[in-house]
């Protein structure tokens, strides 16, 4: 063991759950970087020492997840093949008490906003002249950007306010800066992040700033792509359309989770929206920005869910005809107001609905993509895989959304832009030639 601690640390950092830990996976290490500590992303050589889980809590498959991979790294210390392992992340803020009690081999347990205290097991300083800095975990062409924390959200099924607290926007001029910034070391693409998009600015500007935000970072040179991502549509600022139309590059793409498509789920949920609102909302955002990418996720298995429930949600889809659709089973979640009813419905039957609408929409999916045969359309390349280039429009996000596949005896450069015509359309994916 002598001659292990006479070697530097190097420290890998698991991240698990959705893009917002990510985010947070990379500021801890830029911070770890900045104080000359060795810091990777999902090691495969295995040559770290040290291991820090960035854990997610959102739904019971995501729990299990964080755990098995917490376990898994236990058994690697265990078997001398590491000489610490921390846990962060929602799962450690949400159940730290009982994660100690139960995995007394981890070296400590970290809560969503304890960053200085996380590096103060590295004998490290939090450097605040960092702002924005990180080491990017994602290809160098494109990032996510954080603008807040937390939500003010109160809906029914929602565990995140109790892991990540109250809505707390960044001023813009972090925000800014952080994506000059990120335009400086290589990224072509933004993509905004947070718990909700659309309450940006409500808590330290009095009013919402979301269009007045996308307008600053618009005007950033070199920036092509600037993509929006969880925008609720209760009171949803009309304003941000108007941007959208306006700036070249802020792309014509909406993530804009709907949950369900029932009054009588929508109240439920406690979603603060009728069906009508909703459907009213669609018809303004595809007429004011018209050919639009309308992206939703939807929840099945919610108690009191009928079958009723679900054909009038498959109705709902073939009216509006999103071009992507995601759906989550209900998961039944302690201290959230949904954990007061009874979670009558079987796991099983929940997936079930979830498969049955999925197949729905897959159909419309294909449609959708059949209509792009012919056309072209500006693409950027993600990577090359297989002897094939995979890229993506401006109509799709990374990893949710479809792929074009490229086929090219042409040197592509990853991370540029060209124009590709669309030969052939699949379910959930696009082939093209460039142009």
């Amino acid at each position: 063991m002598k001659a292990r601690t006479l070697k530097k640390d190097k420290v890998n950092i698991i991240t698990l759950g959705c893009s917002k830990n990510m985010v947070d996976s990379e500021v801890l290490s830029g911070q770890l970087h900045a104080n000359e500590i060795d810091v990777v992303h999902e090691n495969k050589k295995r040559d770290h020492n040290i291991v820090v889980v960035n854990t997610c809590g959102f739904i019971d498959k995501a729990k299990e997840e964080s755990v098995n991979t917490i376990l898994e790294q236990v058994e690697l210390k265990k078997r001398g093949k590491l000489d610490k392992v921390y846990v962060t992340g929602c799962l450690s803020e949400r159940y730290k008490n009982n994660l100690e009690e139960e995995i007394p081999e981890v070296d400590a347990f970290f809560g969503t906003m304890e960053l200085p205290a996380i590096l103060k097991q590295f004998d490290a300083d939090y450097k605040t002249e960092l702002l924005g800095e990180r080491l990017l975990a994602t290809p160098k062409h494109y990032a996510y950007l954080k603008i807040s924390e937390g939500c003010n959200r109160t809906c029914a099924f929602c565990a995140i306010p109790l892991m990540r607290g109250g809505h707390l926007s960044k001023p813009i001029e972090e925000i800014v800066k952080e994506a000059e910034k990120l335009e400086q070391i290589g990224v072509k693409e933004i993509m905004l992040i947070a718990q909700e998009l659309t309450y940006y600015g409500l808590d330290i500007y009095k009013k919402r700033m979301l269009p007045e935000l996308l307008h600053r970072l618009a005007d950033i040179k070199g920036l092509e792509w600037i993509r929006l991502h969880y925008a609720y549509p209760s009171k949803f600022p009309l304003e941000i359309l108007d941007v959208m139309r306006e700036r070249e590059n802020i792309c014509s793409y909406l993530d804009m989770p709907l949950q369900h498509a029932t009054d009588r789920m929508l109240t439920a949920m406690k979603r603060q929206i009728t069906r009508a609102e909703m459907e009213d909302l669609i018809y303004t955002v595809r007429e004011k920005v018209p050919g639009l990418c309308l992206r939703t996720t939807l929840i099945t298995g919610f108690p009191g869910e009928t079958l009723d429930d679900v054909e009038e949600l498959k109705e709902f889809l073939a009216k509006h005809r999103f071009d992507r659709v995601g759906i989550f089973t209900y998961s039944h979640e302690e201290d959230t107001s949904a954990y007061k009813l009874e979670d009558t419905i079987p796991q099983e039957e929940k997936e079930r609905r979830a498969q049955e609408i999925m197949e729905f929409q897959q159909e419309i999916s294909y449609e959708l993509n059949q209509e792009k045969i012919g056309k072209t359309f500006k693409a950027i390349i993600d990577k090359r895989e297989a002897g094939r280039y995979i890229g993506r429009t401006e109509f799709d996000s990374v990893e949710v959304d479809n792929e074009v596949i490229i086929s090219t005896d042409k040197k592509l450069k990853i991370g540029e832009f060209y124009n590709v015509k669309i030969e052939k359309a699949y379910d959930y994916d696009l082939e093209g030639v460039i142009v």
